[in-house]
């Protein structure tokens, strides 16, 4: 008898194009921490935010990598030095992780209660992608993301997406990727499970994770990912690099 596909899917990167909204999220932010920044994002900062993006693992830094772009520090540099780059931010303005996440959240809030159209405009998922998931039995189908979940929802029930909340794994969860993966292929043992992941580090986690040796793990090649990324990608046996044509079919 075949074997079931259970997807297990990232959202920013995978089914929603949120680079441009997370970025101007980050300046609204920044600009009640930082008096200096203006009240517009700046175009070019934005597309500078898309090319630090891949680096990103959760919204709230986006906050930081506005700032810092803003302070004039270039996307390759943090591309190369990410992490010492926001610890550095971090401890020199004395600011606290916690409330970074909570002011990203309610800054997110405010803009869908304030204007829910165009948040949503800013949120374009990825071609094809929407009927991919009206297409697939929600029983087996989960969301993994770092992103709050009711955010997830927000953007499915704007897009007439019927999905489950108790299936969006997301940042309230406090839990690891790896981990939901482990409770997932508990769950469904004889199942086959597809991970698809656009961050090639959180790949790198799973195929390192002896729980998960069973888990199909493949690479967002259209997400937020640098050519470096893909050509890593390809030198790893245990990883697939599918491009989104290849994801609508699977």
């Amino acid at each position: 008898m075949a074997k079931t596909k259970l997807y297990a899917l990232d959202f920013d990167g995978v089914i929603c194009d949120s680079a441009i909204e997370t970025g101007i999220t980050g300046w609204k932010v920044a600009g009640q921490i930082w008096q200096d920044m203006p009240e517009q994002t700046p175009a070019d900062l934005i597309e500078s935010f898309r090319q630090v993006r891949p680096v990103m693992e959760t919204g709230f830094e986006a906050i930081l990598i506005m700032r810092l772009l803003f302070e004039g520090v270039p996307a390759q540099t943090l591309l190369n030095d990410f992490s010492a780059s926001i610890e550095t931010i971090i401890t020199q303005d004395k600011l606290s992780t916690v409330e970074l996440k909570k002011h990203f959240g309610e800054t997110r809030d405010h803009w869908i209660k304030d204007n829910i159209d165009e948040w949503i405009e800013m949120n374009p998922l990825f071609d094809g992608v929407a009927n991919k998931l009206k297409q697939i039995d929600t029983e087996q189908c989960t969301i993994i993301t770092t992103k709050q979940e009711r955010f997830v929802s927000q953007i499915f029930d704007a897009n007439d997406i019927s999905f489950p909340p108790e299936r969006i794994f997301g940042l309230d969860r406090q839990l690891s990727k790896q981990q939901v993966l482990s409770d997932l292929s508990e769950q469904h043992p004889n199942d086959d499970v597809l991970f698809v992941e656009d961050r090639l580090p959180t790949l790198h986690n799973v195929i390192n994770d002896e729980r998960l040796s069973h888990v199909n793990c493949l690479f967002a090649d259209w997400g937020y990912n640098t050519d470096q990324d893909k050509t890593d990608a390809q030198k790893k046996p245990e990883i697939t690099t599918i491009n989104l044509t290849e994801f609508i079919d699977l």
